[in-house]
């Protein structure tokens, strides 16, 4: 795991001992063997950005080779259950799998969405008793259009306004990025907001902010197009530009 010592706050008497975790909710668009009734003739919906997001398993892969960072990532459609959304959120379930019974509804919570959360929960909780600080950067990716609506954003940085480290910290993110890629844009709490019902989200309730950081980064997919291995190589520069081993 990369280890480093980073000063989130000026104010701050001695450097935050940081460990760095990755986590990719959207990696994939496989659906298990005993719901594939239910995608029957939906191939191109599941190939679509609304069955996953394109590209971002292969980001989340070579970031984590070059900061030498674990991954961690939830290997199934999002249409079938959303692992980046809360319990009773009206959008855990997709039209596709809404018509489950909910006998069967509850078997894709306790087979498929609890162990993937609680894995990650788990392994920060077992950090943190070390008396380090988790930063949890998840990595996601937006299809350029939306609705017919061409969104205006190349990488968004998602955090918690609320929180002071969080803000810090993507702010610092933002700057070093932009100098690395000018012309870029790069926009903070779009084209989501940070605080919206997501994991990092959810863990931001379970752990206080001086022991967990939970950052999302979306990339535009436009971004990935024949270039993962250099917009990698840049994000992973960054963030080692950032810390201090």
């Amino acid at each position: 795991m990369y280890i480093c010592h980073f000063v989130i706050a000026s104010d701050m008497e001695k450097p935050l001992e940081v460990e760095i975790i990755l986590t990719c909710e959207h990696a994939a668009n496989v659906v298990p063997e005993k719901y594939a009734r239910l995608f029957e003739g939906k191939q191109d919906v599941l190939h679509s950005h609304r069955g996953w997001d394109p590209g971002a398993l292969e980001l989340a892969v070579l970031l984590s080779a070059g900061l030498n960072v674990p991954l961690y990532t939830y290997p199934y459609t999002r249409l079938l259950i959303e692992p980046n959304r809360s319990l009773g959120h009206p959008k855990l379930y997709s039209e596709f799998s809404k018509i489950l019974t909910r006998h069967d509804k509850n078997e894709l919570i306790q087979r498929y969405y609890i162990p993937y959360r609680e894995k990650i929960k788990s392994e920060i909780s077992k950090r943190i008793k070390c008396n380090v600080c988790i930063l949890h950067i998840s990595i996601h990716t937006f299809t350029p259009v939306l609705g017919g609506i061409i969104r205006n954003v190349d990488i968004g940085i998602l955090y918690d306004p609320a929180r002071k480290e969080e803000r810090n910290y993507s702010g610092i993110l933002k700057r070093v990025l932009k100098k690395k890629l000018p012309g870029t844009n790069i926009k903070m709490n779009q084209p989501y907001k940070g605080i919206s019902d997501g994991f990092t989200t959810a863990l931001r309730k379970c752990f206080t902010e001086t022991n967990y950081l939970g950052i999302e980064l979306e990339i535009n997919q436009k971004l990935l197009l024949n270039n993962t291995d250099e917009l990698s190589g840049v994000i992973v520069s960054s963030v080692k530009e950032i810390f201090q081993s």
